[in-house]
């Protein structure tokens, strides 16, 4: 992790120094604290703005304390909050992926309050409905197999929705340190049958639209990329309404809320939602909808044009 930070920073610092030493007025959009600081680290001119926009949960010091691989509160997650709370206040501009981000963050860092921000969400290119017929298994979902990501939860479910007579199957799409475990578990669980580790795919969200719905259980996200993945194929989505999720989905009308720690609970609404043909087909019509107002890169990419445009024209 160590090595990570340091030389990751190191060479883009480099990276930037060469491209921006002639001064010219331009925007560096940064992707997370530490491309923000080689930024700012590597400009010669105020004409070379840094806006950052939050992509990370919380703070990168949760991410990485989510996957395992720093301690929770340790010296190291402390380090690095510390150190975002010393370079977001420098930032030309912020722009949030989710008003919980926004809330977040000025909770942690009040400075920031005096960076020129704005809330506008992730977004993708249309890609269009799938043939209905592709439609040919229950549930997906996709992400990195790893506790955040909460997928023995999901076989719970699937479990849960087996012994109520309702089994859908379940596929995931990733690969992660929780893969071993998580195989282990849908054996014990004896519901070998009806989950598929698809394993990593560089085509992921191409394997929504072959299914009927979308489930999503992670303990945190700030936004959920693949929601609105799954939104652009017509497909309803059954998540936890954590961090940003509750903004995606808007009144809910195209998926179901699910809880956390009630498998059965969540089954119930699950197999409540897939068993009515004509919640399935509003919710398609509405989450579809809602993407092309919302997220469609046509829409919302004008949102952070916009947003570059009136507060960094000069650059």
């Amino acid at each position: 992790m160590w090595w990570y930070r340091h030389w990751h920073a190191y060479f883009l610092r480099q990276a930037l120094k060469r491209r921006l030493q002639t001064g010219a007025a331009c925007v560096v959009y940064a992707q997370c604290p530490l491309s923000a600081q080689a930024a700012l680290s590597a400009r010669v001119s105020k004409n070379q703005r840094v806006v950052m926009v939050t992509h990370f949960n919380i703070s990168q010091a949760d991410e990485w304390a989510g996957k395992g691989l720093i301690p929770n509160g340790g010296r190291f997650y402390c380090a690095i909050q510390a150190f975002e709370a010393e370079v977001l206040p420098r930032l030309d501009g912020l722009v949030f992926v989710s008003d919980f981000m926004r809330r977040e963050l000025v909770g942690r860092i009040p400075a920031i309050t005096k960076v020129a921000a704005a809330v506008v969400p992730n977004f993708l290119p249309d890609p269009g409905l799938p043939e209905k017929q592709t439609a040919v298994a229950d549930l997906i979902t996709i992400g990195t197999l790893e506790a955040r990501k909460n997928q023995q939860y999901l076989l719970e479910i699937v479990a849960a929705l087996r012994d109520m007579g309702q089994p859908l199957s379940l596929t995931l799409v990733g690969d992660g340190p929780d893969r071993r475990a998580l195989e282990d578990k849908a054996r014990a669980l004896k519901i070998g049958e009806l989950v598929r580790f698809a394993g990593f795919a560089s085509n992921a969200a191409e394997q929504i639209g072959r299914h009927r719905a979308y489930i999503h259980v992670a303990t945190l996200e700030s936004f959920g990329i693949t929601l609105i993945e799954a939104m652009a194929r017509g497909r309803p989505v059954f998540a936890a309404p954590v961090g940003g999720i509750p903004e995606v989905l808007g009144d809910g009308a195209g998926g179901s809320a699910l809880p956390l720690h009630d498998a059965k609970a969540a089954a119930c609404i699950v197999a409540d939602a897939m068993s009515n043909p004509g919640w399935m087909a509003a919710a398609s019509l509405v989450v579809r909808e809602r993407f092309l107002e919302e997220y469609a890169s046509g829409v919302a990419a004008k949102r952070l044009t916009q947003f570059l445009e009136v507060n960094f024209a000069s650059a």
